[in-house]
């Protein structure tokens, strides 16, 4: 290893989140709900250097493995990521976010006129348009939704 490049140290169980795109890792740790104040080693990174990406994010999270529901909400935001079971400082699967073709009860319809969003017991659910730029319809009025819509829902800057 040169002067000039510092490693980050391995995790011995938990889960990498790699190829996240670049300037979401702080969005991915917010969906996971990490706050900092976890009692486990947590390690961001953002911006690095990619040669697919030119650049990208990488969050790892020692201890914690991913709900199906939470890399949904990833893939909505980095279609692009990866995610990587460690155990026994190993990769033992590894896996790309693919966003279902459905979206069901994940995010809110940004039509305040639509019925998802009135008191009937009527849940969100939305069809992938196109994943890159992400366009989502929604079942009940057609709207369609962009991907900073759907930033704007997880308490995102856009």
């Amino acid at each position: 290893m040169s002067e000039t490049e510092l490693r980050v140290s391995k995790i011995k169980d938990g889960t990498v989140i790699d190829h996240i795109t670049g300037g979401h890792a702080l969005d991915v740790a917010k969906i996971l709900g990490i706050t900092g104040r976890e009692k486990r080693v947590i390690t961001i990174a953002i911006n690095v250097p990619s040669k697919l990406f030119k650049v990208k994010d990488i969050v790892k999270v020692e201890g914690r493995a991913l709900k199906p529901q939470e890399v949904h909400k990833i893939a909505l935001l980095a279609p692009h990521a990866t995610i990587n079971i460690i155990r026994d400082y190993k990769v033992i699967e590894k896996q790309r976010v693919k966003l279902p073709k459905v979206i069901d009860n994940i995010i809110k319809c940004a039509n305040p006129a639509c019925i998802s969003n009135s008191n009937e017991p009527v849940l969100a659910k939305f069809y992938v348009e196109d994943e890159d730029p992400l366009l989502l319809k929604c079942h009940y009025c057609n709207y369609i939704m962009e991907k900073a819509d759907v930033l704007q829902q997880f308490n995102v800057i856009v």
